[in-house]
């Protein structure tokens, strides 16, 4: 399959209703709308959404079952960005080749929309959720799955743990620890919600489970070697920041040659976890190729 059309075309979709859900409403500021809308509306790839609609099609099912769930993730991942770069954490200034929420609209501002982001995407999923018709206990599952994941045992753990390793000498395991709650989680919850969305019960949950969480480890090594080896013009981000910081990350525990061919064991058991659900799974089995693919 041609995997830049599929991830074009959901993008817009994405884009299309998250443009949506951000429109104005009574009694949000409108400079907090307008710095949300920066925040959220700025590209990015869009992975984590597109993840949970592939997944609702390999449950399988019509990918817009998942779509309010799709777009709550992605106002996750919008807040967590928008902390991150903050002084106090990663203290970046360019984010997909703009400047980042705390530079343009000051640091008060972006922590607020951080904050606002991260509440509303409980609301879209309680809203989708109802609108989708999805019975009370599985849209509680998906809910608390989505919760688990960016809280305090999930993202923001990941984080902290982030922050304490900064200047130490890590090893694979320190790394995965920090990335399997950092990073892997939401990419895991995505492909969780995206399946539970779609019906997938059993068998057929467990291995797309199997397959998020390798696609989120695989993807963190991705981008710590893009971060090491490419220019920003490629990762809109400061050019080596990881090691500017001190970071923790799969180049510094590995070198690049192990980071890359860790990478690719997980790209096999991607394969791996996804061969017995046949074609609706194409979708998923060619994104974490392209992946794997944009560092490897």
């Amino acid at each position: 399959m041609n995997v830049e059309a599929y991830l074009g075309e959901r993008r817009t979709l994405v884009d299309a209703t998250l443009a949506g859900i951000l429109r104005p409403s009574e009694g949000t500021p409108p400079r907090l709308l307008e710095a949300m809308r920066y925040a959220v509306l700025s590209g990015g790839k869009r992975v984590r959404p597109i993840l949970a609609l592939a997944a609702c099609e390999a449950a399988p099912a019509d990918e817009r079952h998942a779509l309010p769930f799709a777009c709550a993730i992605e106002l996750i991942h919008a807040y967590s960005l928008v902390h991150d770069d903050l002084p106090a954490m990663d203290d970046d200034a360019l984010r997909r080749g703009r400047p980042t929420v705390h530079v343009q609209y000051g640091e008060a501002l972006a922590i607020l929309v951080g904050d606002a982001l991260l509440t509303e995407a409980f609301r879209v999923a309680a809203d989708g959720a109802r609108a989708a018709g999805v019975d009370a206990e599985r849209a509680l599952a998906m809910i608390e799955r989505l919760a688990v994941a960016a809280g305090a045992a999930g993202m923001v753990g990941g984080q902290v743990a982030d922050l304490e390793a900064e200047g130490g000498r890590p090893d694979r395991a320190t790394v995965e620890a920090i990335h399997r709650r950092k990073t892997a989680a939401l990419i895991s919850a995505a492909i969780d919600v995206g399946a539970l969305a779609g019906g997938a019960d059993g068998a057929r949950r467990e291995a797309l489970a199997d397959y998020g969480r390798a696609l989120g480890l695989a993807f963190q090594i991705a981008d710590d070697i893009l971060d090491a080896t490419a220019p920003s013009a490629v990762t809109g981000k400061r050019e080596g920041g990881d090691a500017a910081h001190g970071k923790a990350t799969y180049p510094a525990a590995l070198g690049i040659d192990g980071a890359r061919a860790a990478a690719r064991e997980l790209l096999g058991r991607c394969l791996a976890a996804t061969e017995a659900l046949g074609d609706p799974a194409d979708p998923l089995r060619a994104i974490a190729r392209f992946v794997v693919g944009r560092a490897c």
